[in-house]
């Protein structure tokens, strides 16, 4: 009885990683790191398509980068989460595709300073590639985030330009 249930077990987790490992996929949950970044330095990553085309990444992470005194003493920790939308097209390469979008962040820095701890908020225009290799369940995105500061801590500029960042994702929903 035990063999008969662990051979069906296997048989349905091979069939349902090779469906999802063929064409686009649905939903993908993984990693983003973004090395210039001072609050989203590590974040973990959701991304689900609600269309063909359209699709919402969804961020939760940290990071310490950032302004600090030499002592580390002032080094702030930041939390972070973040939502855009992304618009995706086709390239004539099975499995890639380049998107545009946008979206809302937010973050709360740590510090022992006032100057480097508070909450900031703002919005950014999005874009990159994204693939999904057509036999593993694997999603790889590049993406670039210049954000624009509506609030920040004081010692933090209200234009942060350097967020390039990269994910990868297990696919989890084929379509």
């Amino acid at each position: 009885m035990m063999k008969k249930l662990l051979c069906m077990t296997l048989i349905a987790t091979g069939i349902s990683v090779a469906a999802t490992a063929q064409g686009d996929y649905r939903s993908a949950i993984g990693i983003r790191i973004a090395p210039e970044s001072y609050y989203d330095l590590f974040a973990f990553s959701y991304k689900t398509f609600v269309s063909d085309a359209g699709a919402f990444e969804l961020n939760a992470g940290g990071g310490t980068k950032g302004y600090y005194y030499t002592n580390n003493r002032y080094r702030p920790f930041s939390l972070s989460v973040s939502a855009g939308y992304q618009h995706h097209f086709d390239i004539p390469v099975t499995g890639l595709k380049w998107f545009v979008g946008g979206g809302l962040t937010g973050y709360n820095a740590f510090s022992g300073e006032n100057r480097y701890k508070g909450f900031g908020f703002g919005f950014y225009p999005t874009g990159g590639l994204d693939y999904k290799f057509p036999s593993i369940p694997l999603n790889l995105t590049a993406d670039y985030r210049p954000t624009i500061f509506f609030t920040r801590p004081d010692y933090y500029d209200s234009f942060h330009a350097s967020n390039f960042g990269i994910a990868a994702r297990y696919v989890i929903g084929g379509r």
